[in-house]
């Protein structure tokens, strides 16, 4: 058997990175992380014409309705780019959750804002991924009391958010008893907050339950995983491209064998995570309960290599690597935040094995 990509997808994340990197080149990801602004109007409305928004929503709602392993090919390309612009949640883990839990008026309400770039859904997921003190929101009659940290992004229209007891809301930016602010991560090309319940009134999602929001956690992690892959392999092109180029002792640096053997570690990692992507996201679409343990397991492998990548692409660029100028740290920063989101490693390994009858 065969498994590979069609020549659709090839076109699609083809297209989708030209255009990226014709719009969204360093220069202009520096400007947005510089101003504080995860969400640039230009890049959105230019995401949303190409069809990115509504990757995942049906056809019937304003979307393209492809598949997720297609969803990931514009994550990757997304994290390729180190692109400031929402995905993850407003454009995957949201619809994922409105298709499976949401009511027939929510969806036709949301579902088309979403695709043609009109409206951004951040989701509050962080804490059901892991516990942290302090933080937890709770749901009575319709109002939600409690405190979501690491909201992804976060400069929204609305919010979705997760309470303790599996059920998921709705809530507008401007309800009341609601407080949002700004929280500063290591990523700057997108937006992290916390948000700040008082009594807050939310419009639950009637379909909502502890394995609805595993989905959608399931969803949101696929895509950061693949983010990471983009953003990785842009890494070892660029130490590969630099390695060509710079010149040490009369030779260009690519020519010792000690960079020849960081440039191939990187790449002898990378390529089976690739096909390690598309394998949990078709699994996605054909068992539930073998995505669970697929994408655990996959986050957690490309968190770590993830980071090895960026640490190595780095090396080869010795003393440049870690300067502005060459911007490497863009790419860093956004696998080190991505391989902590929605579960570290660790976190991640555990609940693979408990869905395998391996841990209590």
């Amino acid at each position: 058997m065969e498994f590979g990509l069609s020549s659709e997808q090839v076109l699609l994340q083809d297209s989708v990175g030209q255009w990226l990197a014709a719009h969204a080149p360093l220069a202009r990801v520096r400007r947005c992380a510089d101003a504080g602004d995860g969400r640039a109007s230009d890049l959105v409305a230019g995401l949303a014409e190409l069809g990115v928004f509504g990757a995942l929503i049906p056809e019937s709602h304003g979307g393209v309705g492809l598949a997720p392993l297609d969803a990931c090919l514009l994550a990757e390309m997304l994290g390729r780019h180190v692109t400031p612009a929402p995905f993850a949640a407003s454009a995957a883990m949201v619809p994922t959750a409105l298709l499976r839990a949401g009511s027939p008026g929510q969806q036709a309400q949301w579902l088309p804002a979403i695709a043609a770039g009109r409206q951004v859904v951040g989701a509050a997921f962080s804490e059901a991924a892991g516990a942290r003190a302090g933080a937890g929101v709770t749901a009575t009659d319709g109002r939600l009391s409690g405190r979501a940290l690491h909201v992804l992004d976060w400069q929204a229209d609305a919010w979705l958010v997760a309470d303790r007891e599996g059920g998921m809301h709705l809530v507008a930016a401007d309800a009341p008893g609601l407080t949002s602010r700004a929280l500063e991560t290591v990523d700057r090309t997108r937006p992290i907050g916390e948000l700040l319940f008082d009594r807050t009134p939310a419009e639950a999602l009637p379909g909502s339950g502890p394995a609805a929001v595993a989905l959608v956690l399931d969803v949101g992690r696929l895509m950061l995983a693949a983010d990471t892959l983009g953003a990785a392999q842009a890494m070892l092109e660029q130490a590969v491209a630099y390695a060509k180029q710079r010149e040490q002792f009369g030779r260009v640096i690519g020519s010792f064998q000690a960079v020849k053997h960081l440039c191939a570690d990187m790449a002898a990692q990378l390529e089976p995570s690739r096909a390690f992507v598309w394998y949990a996201a078709h699994t996605l679409g054909e068992s539930l309960d073998q995505a669970r343990v697929e994408i655990c397991l996959l986050k957690a492998h490309l968190d770590e290599v993830g980071r090895q990548v960026a640490k190595s692409a780095t090396e080869v660029h010795g003393g440049m690597g870690f300067t502005d100028l060459l911007g490497l740290h863009y790419w860093f920063k956004r696998i080190g935040f991505n391989r902590q989101m929605l579960g570290s490693p660790e976190r991640l390994r555990l609940e693979a094995a408990r869905a395998q009858g391996l841990a209590a």
